[in-house]
């Protein structure tokens, strides 16, 4: 007779894939098929009240399956790589514990790598006096200089995220190494099966289209106001795709119009970004194009090989 362990052996399945594609969908129906919990690789679902604009589950879905590292921490309170691989992998522990299947969701490229890679993340605490100092210059400033001292990492972080581009940069300075030679790894204590989502890129970009409009109309904008009615625009949450240009149409900077139309081309580019990061062409990786798959296909797939 097969141990309790043989019987349900110590894996990960993680579901990757572009913003829009249809993750969360594709999670929910597994965590339900194969008696599994979420945990969240979505580093701006951590923030409490970035929910619209984030694509956090609705109340709906978060009763059909549980989840974990959603609305972990304030708009206003920082949150480190090293703090989330910590709690994905305490929450990834308790649910092997309960002899369930845990599922890794979302789209941010490094918090996946952190958890089915084992990343070994450079203990470098923050240095309070240096980011002041970088922070007090503009973001593109500061991406250029990434460019320069080190290009490798610069090409896998979005020129928008400036938090990561300070957090490179911090390490450079404090160590004398680039922040890409600090990517060393460790086998992380289970076995990690990847799933990824895909479309034609046109079709992906009319989805997603399609729910920034939809997002503006359960009022996405009313949510940024009161978001930035009670913390500063310049806080790196604040930061989220979408959420600038929402403040600057509040601020009669841009007409609403011009707002979405930046954000839709700004998550166009975003998702060119999680491209690089999950590659079609990583063998690791079992692809399901939803073009030529249904959804319900690929939920049956994945569950008849669990």
């Amino acid at each position: 007779m097969p141990s309790k362990s043989e019987a349900a052996p110590r894996r990960l399945i993680a579901i990757v894939g572009p913003t829009g594609v249809g993750k969360t969908a594709l999670a929910i129906d597994l965590a339900q098929r194969l008696n599994g919990e979420i945990v969240s690789a979505d580093s701006r679902q951590i923030y409490r009240g970035l929910d619209i604009g984030t694509g956090k589950p609705t109340p709906d879905q978060l009763a059909r399956a549980p989840h974990h590292l959603i609305d972990r921490v304030d708009p206003d309170q920082s949150y480190t790589l090293a703090e989330y691989q910590a709690d994905a992998y305490a929450a990834i522990e308790s649910i092997l514990a309960e002899g369930k299947q845990p599922l890794l969701v979302g789209g941010t490229g490094l918090y996946v790598r952190a958890v089915c890679d084992g990343l070994i993340i450079p203990e470098v605490p923050p240095n309070a006096r240096l980011r002041a100092e970088l922070e007090s210059r503009s973001g593109a400033e500061l991406y250029a200089e990434l460019q320069q001292i080190d290009p490798a990492a610069a090409s896998k972080i979005d020129p928008r995220n400036v938090r990561r581009t300070i957090r490179a940069l911090e390490v450079y300075r404090e160590t004398g190494r680039r922040f890409s030679e600090l990517g060393q790894t460790i086998t992380p204590p289970f076995a990690v099966r990847r799933i990824g989502l895909t479309l034609p890129r046109a079709e992906l970009y009319r989805r997603v289209d399609a729910r920034v409009d939809e997002m503006i109309e359960r009022g996405w904008l009313d949510e940024v106001r009161a978001l930035l009615d009670k913390y500063d625009r310049s806080l790196p949450a604040m930061s989220s795709l979408g959420y600038p240009q929402l403040g600057a149409a509040l601020r009669g900077e841009l007409s609403l119009a011009d707002a979405v139309a930046q954000i839709k081309h700004a998550t166009h580019r975003f998702i060119r970004h999680q491209y690089a990061w999950f590659r079609l062409s990583d063998e690791r990786i079992r692809w399901f194009d939803l073009s030529r798959v249904t959804m319900a296909e690929a939920v049956q797939r994945v569950t008849n090989e669990a």
